[in-house]
């Protein structure tokens, strides 16, 4: 059995919390959970999320939104099907439903991993804000939990609730798989009886159980509260399902009230009673139970179908008679508890785990699971441990069965994690380690070739961040179970492929695959391994750009297909939220170790658009709003309430919404450095140097930034300020005024370095451009971009918008003056009567994200030279011209146009006439810069 952690090992985690990232104590759950061995092996260290606040802008509205959404839910929805799986009280809370739900998806068989992305939400909310609501909330579902596993892991115990005759009853929360075994004997060997129940049905659910005696699905006897026409039946068979004799009711029983149910059978009559009243009889029913024989098995609220419900509702007393009972004794059965010859439980009992048998016969009977109960006393679910033991045996991938356990168990496991890192609470760090034991009792006596099976199995293999999770717990406990455990998880078919830069996604569920690379990420950290990290590295690169989608999103039917191909996956099914979210946490980790200036490129893409854009810009208390799919097909419209309800992407979207701000700013591991990686309006505190950092702008409003150093003291280091790929425009920095010399580089850091003193000002300008990317498979296919911003174009037909771009491009290269700004709408413009838009605004409109670039004549200035823009291998003759922008005037593009024209002239694509005709009206046409 688990210890609990020991005194000394809580203080050498809260040690750990002290001293995680160097940047502040637990302000950020995710760096409190990642302890100084980690940070050792990283060049760059992040700052916590309460270092850095944001300010009035883009980010603090959409925030604003998910925090208030965070203060509205009420925690004790989630909880409802944790203390269910235990069965404890739920308090009459509702269950979130969706794929929280029994009724959802795969019959809910994902539930509780809701619960973990709420606890990181309010972790990281708490972390950012410092409103006490969060922490209260925090400790309010710890706590629970807490009780949770305390109940499951003793045997099961009464839940009492309100009976019949103002006695007590037994309660079965729906989603707790409790039942009530009865000793063999309770029919006797009765050729006549009488079976009689006071049931309060909490459900509708169809073939649950009032009881069944049998065997198995051959020889058996039930009743049912609701068959498939939802009314009662009794049945009672030698042959199975074919052969049942049987008895149905006429009306539905009510829920959530007591009714009165009993069968009679007697010389080949059966009779159903419901609430005194005889609503069937079947005077052909040769069954009894003493033709049965003995029986194995004597259920109250469990059936011998294992696809059929566990009863949800309440028992008030279950009576059986060696008679049948006459129609006058049947409704005096109605007025007061009954006695029962043969077997009579009143269900009155307020605890414990058995019922007393009134009959004399002294047949108790007990309260059970029908999955028996957890393997490890660490264990903690909303779910039987079922789908953890079946996995272990699967060949294939059947969802409806096994749903990917691993996966809930990680979102549980980074819940507590960041719910302790964010409040200190000691209980959620017990819980966490408690799960890391559980998984560890489980997966280390298995044989390797299991595990390999098991993760390589689609959807049931699947789980999601738990390498990274584990890592993170490793580091706050120090056991080696759990670094060991996180090694247990390696899909040694991946991750060879990918260290050795073999591309084998084709075909892979994108999602399911990109946390692993971050939990390789973190075993590098604590091992040391090299391959661990080359493989994410080079699965970083398999993904950018060439299964990247200009707004940076991945996969398509949540799949990825072959390396390169865009424009042939773009569907209604693209993009799904999640993979983004994911590749946004490998890219910041791999960062931490190489300070590529393109992994913060791509997190920026990504951020500014599918992020940001997956949240709809409206508040809601029962609903995140968070996309699932990002369709990127022609008039797309964005569904911000996704399939059921409380998916995998919903949970992700809560937690991006609330730490916008974590990779604003980075620090150099030794101190020696300031990295500015995303020009937003914030207020960093950087403890360790005394000194705030703000930054003013309105990007991406705003085509620049102004940041000032605050604080009370001087301090040397080198700021390092991301100047981002597509800024071919220039990038001017100035110091309290002054120009800093030197050449930015797009793709590169600009490092201004000197002693910073209270009142310095950085003004940092990057003008934008507009551009497009083409779509590697299909370079017709296009995407418009705006300095960092996706412009979508709003238009419901559901075809490529065609539209042409050089009609009035400018010297420089920008296409931009080929559209008119909206006036009082930045970043809005109007192109061929369609509205352009960033995609980061979480409207309803339908949105075109690609386009098809038409250029069908020679166009300068706005001057249409009657040309046919002929197209050779590389693109169009005017792709050609426009490749040497920026142009240093008009001569030097008239240059270009002459030596374009010969060339092609003398390939035979363009006719001499025609040639001289383009150029004369470039000569003619005006230009912008």
């Amino acid at each position: 059995m688990a210890q609990p952690l020991s005194r000394r090992t809580l203080l050498q985690a809260t040690a750990l919390v002290a001293a995680a990232g160097g940047t502040g104590a637990a302000a950020d759950p995710a760096a409190a959970a990642t302890g100084g061995a980690a940070q050792a092996a990283w060049t760059v260290r992040p700052f916590g999320l309460g270092d850095v606040a944001l300010e009035a802008g883009l980010f603090a509205e959409k925030s604003k939104l998910m925090l208030d959404h965070a203060r509205g839910y009420d925690e004790n929805r989630l909880l409802q099907v944790f203390r269910a799986n235990a069965g404890l009280d739920t308090g009459g809370a509702v269950a979130p439903g969706g794929w929280e739900g029994l009724d959802g998806e795969a019959n809910g068989n994902l539930r509780g991993h809701y619960t973990g992305h709420f606890l990181t939400m309010l972790a990281q909310a708490y972390a950012g804000t410092g409103d006490e609501v969060f922490g209260t909330k925090i400790r309010t579902m710890v706590g629970a939990l807490e009780e949770v596993r305390a109940a499951l892991r003793q045997e099961p115990s009464v839940l009492s609730v309100p009976g019949v005759f103002g006695g007590r009853a037994a309660g079965n929360e729906r989603g707790s798989y409790r039942y009530v075994e009865l000793p063999s004997g309770v029919l006797g060997d009765a050729s006549a009886v009488t079976l009689a129940a006071w049931v309060k049905p909490g459900h509708q659910d169809s073939w649950a159980r009032v009881f069944d005696f049998g065997n198995d699905t051959t020889r058996y006897l039930y009743l049912a509260a609701r068959n498939a026409n939802g009314v009662p039946r009794f049945a009672i068979t030698t042959g199975g399902a074919g052969a049942e004799q049987g008895l149905d009711g006429t009306a539905a029983l009510p829920l959530d009230r007591w009714s009165h149910l009993a069968v009679t059978l007697a010389g080949g009559t059966g009779t159903l009673y419901v609430n005194g009243t005889a609503v069937a009889r079947n005077p052909a029913m040769s069954l009894t139970p003493a033709a049965l024989g003995t029986l194995a098995h004597h259920w109250l609220g469990r059936s011998h179908y294992t696809a059929d419900p566990v009863f949800a509702g309440a028992f008030g007393g279950f009576d059986v008679w060696s008679r049948a009972l006459s129609d006058d004794e049947m409704a005096g059965l109605q007025d007061g508890p009954a006695d029962g010859d043969l077997v009579s439980y009143a269900f009155g009992e307020t605890s414990g785990p058995g019922f007393a048998d009134g009959s004399g016969r002294g047949l108790d009977a007990v309260l059970r699971r029908t999955w028996g109960g957890p393997s490890h006393p660490g264990f903690l679910a909303a779910c039987p441990e079922t789908q953890f033991i079946l996995l272990e045996s699967m060949t294939g991938s059947d969802y409806t069965k096994v749903w990917a356990p691993y996966y809930t168990a990680h979102k549980i496991l980074r819940g507590l994690l960041d719910a302790y890192g964010a409040t200190g609470d000691q209980r959620a760090l017990d819980l966490a380690s408690g799960m890391g034991d559980w998984m560890y009792s489980r997966l280390s006596v298995l044989p390797a070739a299991t595990l390999q099976r098991m993760w390589g199995i689609f959807s049931s293999g699947e789980f999601g961040g738990i390498v990274e999770a584990i890592c993170d717990l490793h580091d706050l406990t120090g056991k080696d179970e759990h670094l060991a455990l996180a090694r247990l998880f390696d899909l040694d078919s991946l991750i060879d492929a990918c260290a050795a830069n073999t591309d084998t996604l084709d075909g892979l569920h994108a999602n399911q695959h990109i946390p692993i690379f971050t939990g390789l990420v973190r075993l590098y950290d604590a091992t040391g391994e090299e391959r661990y990290l080359t493989a994410a590295r080079n699965f970083w690169g398999m993904v950018v750009p060439h299964r990247m989608y200009g707004i940076g999103g991945t996969s398509t039917a949540e799949f990825w297909k072959a390396r390169d191909v865009i424009a042939g996956t773009v569907g209604a099914t693209t993009a799904e939220t999640c993979c983004a979210y994911n590749m946004l946490k490998l890219s910041r980790a791999l960062f931490f170790h190489e300070p590529e200036p393109a992994y913060l490129d791509y997190y920026e893409r990504a951020l500014y658009n599918q992020v940001l854009g997956s949240k709809q810009d409206h508040a809601d208390a029962e609903k995140p709003l968070v996309t699932y799919f990002i369709g990127l097909t022609p008039g797309h419209v964005r569904d911000y309430t996704p399939k059921q309800g409380t998916t995998c992407c919903e949970g992700t979207g809560m937690e991006s919404a609330t730490k916008y701000q974590d990779s604003v700013y980075f620090a150099a591991a030794d101190g020696s450095a300031l990295y500015v990686n995303l020009y937003s309006p914030s207020t960093l505190t950087w403890t360790e140097k005394g000194i705030t950092v703000r930054q003013h702008t309105g990007y991406p409003r705003e085509q620049g930034s102004t940041l000032t150093v605050g604080g009370q003291r001087q301090a040397r280091f080198a700021l390092r300020l991301r100047v981002p790929g597509w800024a071919t425009a220039g990038f001017r920095v100035s110091v309290n005024g002054r120009a800093v010399p030197g050449t930015p580089r797009p793709g590169s850091y600009f490092t201004v370095s000197r002693t910073w003193r209270p009142g310095d000002t950085v003004r940092v300008s990057i003008p934008f451009r507009l551009r497009v990317e083409r779509a590697l498979d299909d370079p017709s296919v296009q995407a418009l971009f705006y300095g960092p911003v996706t412009l979508v174009g709003r238009n419901p037909a559901t075809e490529y918008l065609e539209l042409g771009l050089y009609r009035n491009a400018g010297l420089s290269g920008d296409l931009l003056p080929s559209l008119t700004p909206v006036p009082g709408s930045p970043l809005h413009f109007t192109l061929d009567g369609t509205e352009f838009a960033p995609f980061y605004e979480g409207t309803e409109d339908p949105t075109h994200a690609y386009f098809r670039r038409s250029e069908p004549t020679v166009v300068f200035g706005g001057l249409d030279s009657g040309v046919a823009n002929p197209a050779g291998s590389d693109g169009s003759l005017l792709d050609e011209v426009w490749a040497a922008a920026p142009f240093r005037d008009k001569a030097a593009l008239l240059t270009r146009v002459r030596s374009v024209a010969a060339a092609w002239v003398a390939d035979g694509l363009l006719t001499a006439a025609d040639g001289d005709r383009m150029l004369a009206t470039a000569r003619e046409a005006s230009y912008v810069r």
